[in-house]
């Protein structure tokens, strides 16, 4: 079954004056997916965000919501829509069901549907038994859930998160993240964020922007963090001797990082991995790694987004031109 695309950015340009903020960005959110959104301050993140929120106009292009443009029809686009800002729009000298009373009552959920929306939002966001409590007497922890619950409490079919977890303690992070997880399930949500562990948790695809421009846009599980080549890391408890690697069909070189460990470098179309593997039962070398060697999230985002040629372990991962 195909998926159901629920945010459709295409072509999207924002100018303030002659500053080109946004310049020519397309992508698509399904139902489900978790996006995270990356890029360096300035990038144009928020903007992006605000503009896909309709709290910002587009300078052209197009932002399509539930199949319905959010310049043609702002209020109904609008509808599918739940977003949390980087700084809450709390108002503190409220109770928390004060809050989020009014918070239904602006998206127009029906007087009688409003206390079903209420608990089902403090549920799923660990509220309950917060209802009478000053929002202004709340851990950052607390507030952030209110937050989010605000942003959810009419069930929208996207949830655009604009750094959830930002000032919280670990054991908060981790109950945020466990949070939007779950969110992923019943929604979709866009997550922007500088802590790059936070979307390997979350996510499942990652967008980076750099200057206004998309310059990733990928699946977590389908990107490679590959450095020229291809290259594999191998240990052994009983190592061989280079040369008896070498017989190995498909190998181009080898580098001994040391006394048990290898780089490979090898031919694409050669199954070098599993030759290693039998040679190394047959031989009793005692395979205790072998394993593809690549970059981290960090390091790939710093590549694209400051221009950087990485140097790991002697090689050069090469920024885009």
């Amino acid at each position: 079954m195909a998926e159901e695309t629920l945010i459709a950015v295409e072509h999207l340009f924002r100018y303030y004056g002659m500053h080109r903020a946004v310049h020519d960005i397309s992508f698509n959110v399904s139902r489900g997916e978790v996006l995270g959104f990356l890029g360096p301050n300035g990038a144009g993140k928020t903007t992006t965000m605000q503009i896909i929120s309709g709290a910002l106009a587009l300078s052209m292009g197009r932002v399509m919501v539930g199949g319905i443009d959010i310049l043609d029809a702002p209020k109904k686009a609008k509808a599918y829509i739940g977003y949390l800002p980087e700084h809450p729009p709390l108002y503190r000298e409220l109770t928390v069901d004060e809050y989020l009373r009014y918070c239904a009552r602006l998206h127009g959920i029906n007087r009688q549907a409003i206390p079903r929306a209420l608990n089902s939002c403090k549920q799923r966001c660990g509220l309950d038994g917060a209802g009478d409590r000053l929002i202004d007497n709340l851990s950052k922890g607390y507030q952030q859930r209110v937050g989010i619950a605000q942003a959810i409490i009419h069930a929208p079919a996207v949830v655009i998160l604009d750094e959830p977890t930002i000032g919280l303690d670990p054991i908060q992070i981790r109950e945020i993240r466990n949070l939007i997880r779950e969110l992923g399930s019943d929604h979709s949500v866009i997550l922007s964020t500088h802590v790059l562990p936070e979307v390997q948790a979350v996510c499942d695809r990652v967008l980076i922007i750099q200057q206004g421009r998309l310059v990733l846009n990928d699946r977590l599980d389908n990107l490679k963090w590959n450095i020229r080549g291809n290259y594999l890391r191998v240990a052994f408890r009983n190592p061989p001797n280079i040369t008896e690697l070498n017989k190995i069909p498909g190998i181009k070189q080898i580098d001994q990082l040391d006394g048990t460990r290898f780089r490979i470098q090898h031919d694409i179309n050669a199954n070098v991995p599993e030759a290693i593997a039998v040679m190394a039962v047959e031989s009793y070398w005692g395979l205790s790694e072998l394993a593809p060697e690549s970059h981290s999230l960090e390091e790939t985002f710093i590549r694209l987004t400051c221009g950087e040629d990485l140097e790991t372990d002697g090689f050069v991962i090469e920024a885009p031109a």
